[in-house]
């Protein structure tokens, strides 16, 4: 038999913490004071990562406001 709390628990919408935007914004540091050094590769690297998790933050952040 199915509780009513589990059933209730699946009907709230879902909650994020917003880590993505956090550690977009430490791949996007990492990514300055990499170029700065000279380091292009680690930049380009750390900027890519930063760009995956901004993308993955708003599109979090977009269901979040939906549900």
């Amino acid at each position: 038999m199915v509780q009513l709390s589990t059933v209730m628990d699946a009907l709230v919408p879902l909650q994020f913490s917003g880590e993505f935007l956090q550690y977009a914004i430490v791949f996007f540091v990492l990514a300055i004071i990499a170029a700065a050094v000279g380091a292009r590769g680690v930049a380009g690297i750390s900027m890519e990562i930063a760009r995956i998790f901004i993308i993955v933050f708003v599109i979090l952040a977009i269901v979040s406001l939906l549900l």
